[in-house]
């Protein structure tokens, strides 16, 4: 099992937590998350924003891309997806 390790900031902040976990397994994405977080869904629409931020800042960084261009790949890809679903979401609470 192959996993990344928490940010440095994870283990200096004692209110730190984990949001979401999301493996590759089975030739399949496989999430588990803390559903309970947040009441309003819409928070989880800003978090997941800032992800694919940070995501389009890596290609910057890695030298991949410009970070706009990588930024507006992601919002397309996401719109496709959107639109028209690749993968069937199958689910259930997890014990967490």
């Amino acid at each position: 099992m192959k996993e990344l390790k928490p940010p440095p900031e994870a283990y200096v902040d004692p209110k730190a937590f984990e949001i979401a976990r999301i493996w590759a397994a089975d030739r399949k994405q496989v999430v588990t998350f803390a559903s309970e977080l947040w009441e309003d869904p819409r928070y989880w629409g800003m978090m997941l924003v800032d992800l694919a931020r940070h995501v389009a800042r890596a290609y910057e960084l890695n030298g991949k891309m410009d970070e706009g261009e990588a930024l507006s790949l992601l919002r397309r890809g996401f719109e496709a997806e959107w639109v028209e679903q690749t993968t069937n979401i199958d689910g259930r609470l997890g014990d967490n």
